[in-house]
């Protein structure tokens, strides 16, 4: 595949958006050239208690596993979910809640936007850079 511009932002929960203090727990990466809308997530409720302890776990898991559908244009996730890549992406990049937030959009061009989903991932929310 040739190289494509993709951009992409991180998902961080507040638990306490009073003392803004957040943590990553997914990363969200769209390339229009390729076609390409993924969201990967931290969904393993004891990895998401460790890092956000004071937060409903069950409530924060549920409304990731709605952000993963949304990206992925499943129809669990609702109206949003029909409509096209580009749109989800700027709906899923728009602030709207106090404890997950998304970071400002950053751009790269690489070669496979899949590979940049799970480079991102590793190095933003794993911490392994």
């Amino acid at each position: 595949m040739s190289p494509v511009p993709c951009s992409f932002f991180v998902l961080h929960v507040v638990p306490h958006p009073h003392t803004g203090a957040a943590a990553p727990v997914g990363v969200v990466v769209q390339s229009r050239p390729a076609e390409y809308l993924g969201l990967r997530a931290i969904t393993d409720p004891d990895r998401l208690r460790r890092v956000a302890p004071a937060l409903d776990i069950e409530l924060l898991t549920r409304y990731l596993a709605s952000l993963h559908a949304v990206a992925a244009g499943d129809a669990a996730g609702g109206e949003i979910a029909l409509m096209s890549r580009p749109e989800r992406f700027h709906w899923l990049a728009a602030p709207r809640s106090d404890v997950l937030q998304p970071s400002p959009v950053e751009h790269r061009t690489v070669d496979d936007p899949e590979e940049l989903l799970d480079e991102l991932f590793r190095a933003r929310v794993e911490g392994r850079g």
